[in-house]
C-alpha cells in the first residue's frame, strides 16, 4: 500500500419538505460531520464487536448548528426521531438511509425552523454518529420531511 492510499468515510445528506406531494424545500446534496464517537462506536466498534457498539436506527432534525467533532447529541433537537431504512448493493461501499417525517406522525406540534440533522442509533438516546447544518427553512404540522443520508466508504 503507497503512503497516501487509505479508508476514507464521506456522508452527503439530503432534507427535502413536501406538501400535498410537492416539494417546497430542498437543501440539495451537502456533506456531513462524522463526530468523534460516531468514529468509535459506530464504527471501530461495529467492526470489533466491541460491548456497546452501535448502529444507526433513527434521524433527527433540529434548530440549531452543525455539530462539531467532539459532540454527543444534536442541538435543538424538534419533537420526535424517525426510524431510518438501510439500503446497500452487494457491490456497494455505501450505505443510503432514508426516512419520512410525517406530518399524519405529528413530528412537529406547530411550525418550527429546521436548519441540522443527525443520526443516532435510538429514538430517545444514543450518541449521535454525524450531522450537518443547511440553510434553515420552516416546517409546518401539514408537511413531510424526506431524508436522504449516504455514508460511503473509499
Amino acid at each position: 500500500m503507497m503512503e497516501n492510499e487509505g479508508l476514507k468515510v464521506k456522508g452527503m445528506y439530503r432534507v427535502q419538505i413536501t406538501e400535498d406531494d410537492k416539494f417546497v424545500g430542498d437543501s440539495g446534496w451537502l456533506e456531513n460531520q462524522i463526530v468523534n464517537l460516531g468514529f468509535r462506536w459506530y464504527l471501530a466498534g461495529s467492526l470489533g464487536a466491541v460491548a456497546n457498539s452501535s448502529q444507526v436506527s433513527y434521524v433527527a432534525l433540529g434548530t440549531g448548528a452543525a455539530p462539531g467533532a467532539a459532540d454527543t447529541s444534536l442541538a435543538g433537537e424538534v419533537e420526535a426521531r424517525t426510524a431510518v431504512t438501510a439500503a446497500t448493493s452487494s457491490d456497494s461501499k455505501a450505505v443510503r438511509f432514508t426516512a419520512t417525517f410525517s406530518s399524519a406522525g405529528s413530528f412537529v406540534t406547530n411550525t418550527q425552523p429546521i436548519s441540522n440533522i443527525g443520526l443516532h442509533r435510538s429514538v430517545t438516546d444514543g450518541t449521535l454518529f454525524s450531522g450537518a447544518a443547511y440553510a434553515s427553512s420552516n416546517v409546518a404540522t401539514n408537511q413531510n420531511v424526506n431524508v436522504t443520508y449516504d455514508i460511503s466508504f473509499s
